[in-house]
């Protein structure tokens, strides 16, 4: 199983939101880049980086402390957040990027975004996220009519690999997973499922570990030391990630 730390970035500071309320954000740092190069050192392989006034407006602010970041480590890094067009696609790509996160444009360009799967493939994941069952897009302010685990389903038939799936409920909440939420997407054939939003105990990443699902992202409990990256990945065996 895959750990991503998660680095948050808004007004270019290191924040995390609480159930992805941009009124409810607490600052932990100015240095994405600094905490990036500090999770590698505790020995992470990965990184989830979200660009959360992207996200919200559809512009990509923060490209260049991506591309730090992919530049000053190893990480492989996943990056979210403002990404709606084929330009941005590959400028991050080119830059170091290892994955690129279609969120809103998956849920609103249903042909653009399967022209993206076929052309750049386990390059792209997708990024679904969930209030009460339903996708909800840009940035979580607006909640659509579509069904998450359905469209969960119709992503595995436009042949996406990855799908990233938060429960905005939960995110920043510390209140634990639905572990059951995450059986039910293991169901779908062909989808990698990673888990995020809400994740406050060893406890949780065990029951992940258990069902078999792909990756977890880690984000507030890293943050106010709930949880510590390094006994984090002393339990959960990477070896084969």
């Amino acid at each position: 199983m895959k750990i991503f730390p998660a680095i948050d970035v808004l007004n270019q500071k290191v924040v995390r939101l609480y159930q992805g309320d941009y009124n409810q954000s607490t600052v932990f740092g100015e240095d994405p880049v600094a905490y990036a190069q500090n999770f590698e050192a505790q020995g992470a392989k990965y990184l989830h980086l979200v660009d959360l006034d992207g996200a919200k407006d559809g512009q990509q602010r923060y490209f260049e402390v991506a591309k730090q970041i992919a530049e000053t480590t190893n990480l492989f890094v996943e990056l979210g957040g403002g990404i709606r067009d084929e330009k941005a696609i590959k400028r991050c790509l080119d830059s170091g990027v290892s994955r690129v996160i279609l969120g809103t444009i998956a849920q609103k360009d249903p042909e653009f975004t399967q022209k993206m799967l076929a052309k750049y493939q386990d390059k792209i994941a997708i990024g679904v996220d969930a209030r009460e069952g339903k996708v909800a897009v840009e940035g979580w302010l607006e909640t659509t009519e579509t069904d998450a685990f359905t469209f969960c389903q119709q992503l595995a038939k436009w042949q996406a690999k990855t799908v990233i799936f938060t429960e905005i409920s939960r995110d920043g909440t510390g209140q634990g997973l639905n572990i059951e939420l995450y059986q039910k997407l293991l169901t779908i054939e062909g989808l990698e499922i990673i888990a995020s939003g809400g994740v406050a105990s060893m406890e949780d990443i065990l029951a992940l570990k258990a069902i078999g699902i792909h990756g977890v992202i880690v984000g507030k409990a890293l943050y106010d030391q709930s949880l510590k990256l390094a006994e984090i990945l002393k339990v959960v065996d990477e070896n084969d990630s």
